[in-house]
């Protein structure tokens, strides 16, 4: 009994101090993320021809300051993380700069009853910042080592209402639809049928148009009918290409 007693003094001791070492990170953190918060502020606060004269709601900046954008790049350092730039994650993808991570958001319109649908999971982090806001997100990631890590990774982090599924998201997720937002987060020539069909009158798609690995439109999908939609370009943006599965 002394001996087991003293082992788990011993681990609650180990505990303490893996805790007191992580404290200084955890501050550290918080302030770069307070600061990424601000320059997406400030970056909204110049751009009314995108947001219009609302910019950026409350609620969407705080979705940016309760995700912790560290844990979903390879390094997890704050000094990077919250760097208002892309970063990449390893087999030929980015996650997005934390701007343009909040303007979709912004764009899409979640409310808190809504289910999302996000195409391109990536590392998980713009599904994580959807989840802050909605009732229910669904995301595909094409790349198996990306869907298993970002799986994991928002699992690891409660994030409990958050499906991911390993699968070519041009033709979306019925069975986890239909949807009052969708996010696509790689360029493609025009906003696939399905997800368009799936989609919610009332709802939003927003998504790059354009060739990937240059310059594309990022790009506002009203459906206002069911057989009609609305188009607006809002601001240029560079993401990677749609990937299709080979089958």
């Amino acid at each position: 009994m002394k001996a087991l007693l003293l082992l788990v003094f011993a681990m609650v001791v180990v505990a303490r101090e893996a805790t007191a070492q992580d404290a200084p990170k955890d501050a550290q953190c918080v302030r770069e993320r307070v600061a990424m918060v601000e320059t997406i502020r400030a970056y909204a606060r110049s751009a009314a021809s995108a947001l219009g004269q609302q910019g950026l709601s409350e609620s969407v900046l705080e979705a940016m300051e309760q995700t912790k954008r560290h844990l979903f790049i390879p390094e997890q350092s704050c000094s990077i993380a919250y760097a208002d730039r892309p970063m990449p994650i390893g087999l030929g993808q980015t996650i997005s700069q934390p701007y343009i991570v909040a303007l979709m958001t912004q764009l899409v319109e979640v409310a808190p009853d809504h289910v999302v649908l996000e195409v391109g999971t990536g590392s998980g982090y713009q599904a994580a910042v959807l989840a802050h806001l909605a009732r229910k997100v669904c995301t595909i990631e094409i790349i198996p080592q990306l869907a298993e890590t970002a799986a994991k990774t928002l699992r690891d982090l409660a994030y409990d209402n958050v499906s991911v599924k390993l699968g070519d998201g041009y033709d979306g997720w019925p069975e986890c639809g239909p949807f009052d937002a969708i996010v696509v987060t790689a360029a493609l020539g025009q906003p696939p049928p399905p997800l368009i069909e799936q989609l919610k009158v009332g709802g939003r798609l927003v998504m790059p148009v354009g060739p990937g690995y240059t310059t594309q439109q990022l790009t506002v999908v009203e459906k206002i009918a069911p057989d009609k939609t609305t188009t607006r370009a809002v601001a240029l943006v560079r993401f990677v290409p749609f990937t299709r599965s080979q089958n």
